[in-house]
């Protein structure tokens, strides 16, 4: 077993951080179904990012979940503070947690930064969507990372039915 692998089984013991004892095998199970599943469960976003840390790749994820919660956003002044970290965080080149996404897409925010508005990262936010709907998420349903942890929950649920 990698050092990996034992780290993120760790994640999953309750006495670490009670996620097991929170995520549902339903709700796991859903995950398979879409990408979206995951994304609009409860603990989906979080054990996700887990999976993509060990892919190097989980500045989709936060990228995502940063234009979420910058869509939110109703003050002005905050949306141009938090519009400006996103672009330097994620979006210009060799930005520290630099996203793929094409020249247009990048070109179009790097005018919208100026005043931005609460649309302006969805284009980029909808190709990482895709980058990892079509890549890391299938994946991540292969992956020892979801296996072990449905089935987990799966040995978990059917040792309760016996009790």
């Amino acid at each position: 077993m990698t050092p990996n692998t034992c780290w993120l089984c760790k994640i999953f013991r309750a006495e670490e951080n009670g996620i097991s004892s929170k995520v549902s095998l339903e709700e796991v199970l859903q995950w398979s179904q879409s990408f979206e599943s995951v994304l609009r469960s409860k603990y989906g976003p979080m054990i996700y990012k887990t999976y993509l840390k060990t892919e190097h790749s989980d500045e989709n994820i936060e990228f995502w979940l940063a234009c979420e919660a910058y869509k939110k956003i109703r003050s002005q002044r905050k949306r141009i503070s938090t519009a400006r970290k996103l672009f330097m965080s994620y979006i210009q080149p060799q930005a520290p947690n630099e996203i793929n996404i094409d020249s247009p897409a990048r070109k179009a925010i790097l005018r919208n930064i100026q005043e931005p508005t609460q649309s302006c990262f969805d284009e980029a936010q909808r190709i990482i969507y895709k980058h990892m709907e079509r890549d890391s998420y299938p994946r991540f349903l292969e992956s020892q990372f979801y296996q072990k942890l449905k089935h987990s929950l799966q040995t978990n649920s059917n040792n309760s039915m016996v009790n």
